[in-house]
């Protein structure tokens, strides 16, 4: 059953980060509030967002929340070029680019090569089981939530499912601004 007191919380951050000035120091707390809130509610280690810009195929990871000191952050303090043979090795990147639903991972290790790049997975994010969220917009993919749990695997719940799917189509509209608004990129438009 989903809390529903804590997805109001949610909600509620969420709209005031659109009220917050972009690339603001208040509007990183915001989203370090949301993943932090997203990581309670589903019980998870680690939840990062992962922003691109479909233009120049370039992204960062800004935000990261983690559960505790001995789950590895993942964090790009820069935009860096996305690695062109990404979606050939990822097939949830692939899944992602192409618009399609989010992946819930219960086990990386019993999940089949369509699913996902085990040896990728190990040696990239070393997690257990995740949720791979696609933040898209017209069929275009603007970033990636991930929440993830390192020591077994987990059942993804359906309230997890519809939470996730309630604050993907909340943050889309956030990524997009971010990353149209991102100084960096627009020097190089």
């Amino acid at each position: 059953m989903p809390d529903v007191t804590h997805n109001d919380r949610v909600e509620r951050l969420i709209h005031q980060l659109f009220e917050a000035p972009l690339h603001s120091q208040h509007s990183t707390q915001l989203v370090d509030s949301i993943l932090a809130r997203l990581g309670e509610q589903l019980q998870c280690d680690r939840v990062f967002l992962y922003l691109r810009s479909p233009d120049t195929q370039v992204g960062r990871v800004p935000f990261c929340w983690i559960e505790r000191p001995s789950v590895p952050t993942i964090y790009d303090p820069a935009w860096k070029p996305e690695d062109p043979a990404l979606a050939k090795d990822d097939p949830m990147f692939a899944a992602a680019l192409k618009a399609q639903p989010s992946v819930f991972v219960e086990d990386v290790e019993t999940a089949g090569p369509e699913v996902l790049n085990r040896e990728f997975e190990h040696q990239t994010f070393g997690h257990r089981a995740l949720i791979h969220a696609h933040l898209c917009s017209e069929q275009t993919l603007w970033g990636i939530l991930q929440a993830c749990v390192f020591e077994e695997p987990r059942v993804w719940s359906h309230s997890d499912r519809q939470l996730i799917e309630q604050v993907v189509t909340q943050l889309t509209p956030f990524a997009i601004n971010y990353v149209r608004s991102e100084p960096e990129l627009a020097a190089n438009r």
